[in-house]
């Protein structure tokens, strides 16, 4: 029966009966963690040969270059071939950075801020700052632009991406200056862009000449399952098309492919921002490291080979997903506790709690000893106006360990809509 039939009386013995069963779980003592989309050790294990890819003697590229020295500031030419197959664009248009795509993200709006972008005045001089953050979205998005003092602005997020009527409206304002994506298994709603979304950002008239769409394809490649997946149009061909390539800058890594601590990332972009950036970027460097991003190039081999390792980590992935959504259904569903996501892929659930309840959640969670992601951490500043959105991170705990923090999750959604109920 849902919570919101019952009388009185029954809702006082629901709760007394879900305050046992959370004692139980305080008297286990336990120490779970669900915060953030980390690997878990047994998906790290699948590209351990990765560590045995260069040897002595074998340290050269292709056409011949010592990958232990100096050079190469926009990254080995195989490493691009990769990484073209996957942004669908010519490997000219593409930099290699190092493990981060967030590093290549926070530099080019800290380059924004001190000496502007395309020969526009720099934003630190500009009265009024402001940046798009589709919501719920990347906690970590939004802070950069936030540690920079940019006003973040929240967009609602729909079933096709972000609410583009209102996208379209807010960039006529020339201190609008870009809009953070994850276009495909959205963090954390898990949603793919659809291909009207994907051609209405193509074709964005923003007032401010240096505006830039943030297109972090974090999960380009990220199926849960082979008869489901998700299709993301292009965006680059698409912005070609539209001769508004030079407004989008694409992000893309190989942190949940392979190993997050020691990956290799990439940004594709127009040739006039490729020129502009590496000549930033030989002030930075005399070369990136070349020696990992030829391991990766023997590892991951192709596009295809890429396909291959991605079926592993789906086969680890399933499990923990169908876990946390089996027992959402099965204990939330009958009491009308939320709603919550069913993803085709990425990294993420949301749940959805009734209004007011997200907090008071984390906080029982907290007291028992399993570590969620901050209520509302999926909105600008940190501030869900409705205090209902919790992302569920099911990849990093074993699954007997992912099954206990699930299962103490609900006690304490319940709890937490039966207190709103009664107060």
């Amino acid at each position: 029966m849902k919570y919101t039939e019952m009388n009185k009386q029954q809702l006082k013995d629901e709760l007394n009966a879900l305050k046992e069963k959370y004692d139980s779980f305080l008297n286990m003592h336990l120490k779970l963690d669900m915060s953030r989309g980390k690997p878990g050790s047994d998906q790290l294990d699948i590209s351990n040969d990765l560590l045995t890819m260069v040897t002595p003697g074998n340290t050269k590229t292709e056409n011949g270059v010592e990958c232990r020295n100096y050079g190469g500031i926009d990254g080995i030419p195989e490493m691009k071939k990769i990484f073209a197959q996957l942004f669908d664009c010519p490997a000219d248009n593409i930099i290699i950075g190092e493990n981060s795509s967030l590093h290549m993200m926070f530099d080019i709006i800290a380059q924004a801020m001190s000496h502007g972008l395309d020969g526009e005045t720099p934003w630190v001089l500009q009265d009024k700052v402001k940046f798009l953050c589709p919501s719920p979205g990347y906690d970590r998005h939004f802070g950069v632009t936030e540690y920079f003092g940019i006003e973040n602005i929240l967009v609602p997020m729909t079933p096709t991406g972000p609410d583009m009527d209102m996208v379209e409206e807010l960039v006529k304002d020339p201190c609008v200056k870009g809009i953070w994506c994850v276009p495909k298994y959205s963090n954390p709603d898990g949603i793919t862009y659809s291909d009207e979304t994907v051609r209405r950002f193509a074709a964005l008239k923003p007032a401010a000449n240096d505006f830039r769409i943030m297109w972090d394809n974090a999960y380009a490649v990220h199926d849960l399952y082979e008869d489901q997946k998700d299709n993301l149009l292009p965006l680059y061909p698409e912005c070609v098309k539209n001769g508004t390539e030079k407004m989008v800058l694409m992000f893309m890594s190989t942190s949940k492919i392979t190993h997050p601590g020691s990956g290799v990332c990439a940004l594709c972009a127009s040739s006039h921002n490729i020129d502009l950036m590496k000549y930033r970027i030989s002030f930075q460097t005399i070369g990136p490291d070349k020696v990992n991003q030829l391991r990766h190039v023997r590892f991951l081999q192709s596009f295809s080979h890429i396909e291959e390792i991605m079926k592993q980590h789906a086969a680890i992935l399933r499990p923990k997903f169908k876990c946390v959504l089996d027992t959402f259904e099965k204990e939330l569903s009958p009491c009308g506790a939320g709603h919550w996501t069913n993803p085709n892929g990425g990294y993420f659930i949301s749940y959805y709690a009734p209004d007011g309840c997200a907090k008071r959640i984390v906080e029982l969670c907290k007291n028992a000893g399993l570590v969620t992601t901050p209520a509302g951490s999926a909105y600008p500043y940190g501030n869900d106006p409705h205090d209902s959105h919790i992302r569920v991170a099911p990849t990093y705990p074993s699954l007997h360990e992912l099954q206990t923090a699930v299962e103490l999750f609900t006690v304490c959604a319940r709890i937490a809509y039966i207190e709103k109920i009664m107060a």
